[in-house]
């Protein structure tokens, strides 16, 4: 009986491995728990996060694509500095991590030319990829891909094909794909079983399922879609040593803290099993020489 390909190693095809650069009191299911004008008096992570991130990515010689907020750029400029000096892609997330759904049109275009320019600005190096923060671009707000069109970037990865009580866009393309005439839609990863879009791509999942799973479903992906995987994690998934935050329902909890003290080293193998690299080179680079991404 022949094996499984998609339990095979695959080291042919270059995956992409994405960084959301965002502290721990940022994100959005804190956000009914934590004000934004506190922000300034929470105690900032990120930092040692992302440096000890680049260590990582360092030892492993692998390069990788940083979409950092414009808020976390302008407090720590010399870390987007080191991102770029190392030979990493600086992306954006927006300035403040504000929902692209929760935007009007004209809020958003504001956030994300402020954000670009700033990073860019920061950094000298150009920014021509973008994620919405909790990949909040759907079917209600596409008008925000015009946006990012006009505004210069060359692709989005803002877009999840599942259904989630955040977030989603389950009949979405499940790979890269043109969304705008100069404009490259990248979902990050799902895997297609029993006609449903399944989460493989990062995040509490990644942190919630045993390793082997994960990995099982990259292979997959690789081996059987002929597709490169698009990975994404938080700086804060690494730091088991991140203030609690008190008062949250049971479910955020569960979300935020599950696995964080085994994350690392979760990511270390990850790092080992397969070939990694950044988002533009793999995508909008292979696209402008005439090679096909989906």
């Amino acid at each position: 009986m022949s094996p499984d390909v998609s339990a095979l190693p695959n080291r042919t095809i270059t995956n992409a491995l994405t960084i959301d650069v965002e502290d721990y009191f940022q994100v959005s299911a804190f956000a009914p728990y934590i004000a934004r004008s506190d922000w300034e008096q929470r105690e900032c992570r990120v930092e040692h996060n992302v440096h000890r991130i680049l260590g990582l990515l360092r030892q492993h010689q692998v390069k990788a694509t940083f979409f950092t907020l414009g808020w976390i750029a302008e407090r720590y400029p010399n870390l987007v500095r080191s991102v770029v000096a190392e030979g990493h892609e600086l992306a954006s997330h927006g300035y403040g991590h504000e929902r692209a759904s929760d935007l009007s049109q004209a809020a958003f275009s504001d956030d994300i030319t402020r954000s670009k320019a700033l990073l860019e600005d920061l950094s000298g190096s150009a920014v021509t990829g973008y994620r919405a923060p909790s990949f909040s671009i759907g079917t209600g707000n596409l008008w925000a891909f015009d946006s990012l069109a006009r505004a210069g970037y060359r692709y989005s990865s803002s877009i999840y094909p599942i259904r989630h009580d955040h977030y989603g866009m389950p009949d979405s393309p499940r790979f890269a794909h043109q969304v705008r005439d100069d404009l490259l839609e990248v979902p990050v990863t799902t895997l297609r079983l029993f006609n449903r879009n399944l989460p493989a791509s990062g995040g509490g999942y990644f942190r919630l399922l045993p390793y082997a799973l994960s990995r099982w479903m990259f292979r997959r992906v690789n081996a059987v879609d002929g597709q490169a995987a698009v990975f994404y994690f938080h700086p804060w998934e690494i730091d088991s040593e991140q203030p609690r935050i008190a008062g949250i329902d049971r479910k955020t909890r569960f979300r935020h803290y599950v696995n964080i003290d085994r994350n690392f080293s979760k990511l270390e193998q990850l790092l080992i099993d397969f070939r990694w690299g950044r988002m533009d080179r793999i995508f909008t680079d292979a696209q402008a020489g005439g090679v096909s991404v989906g």
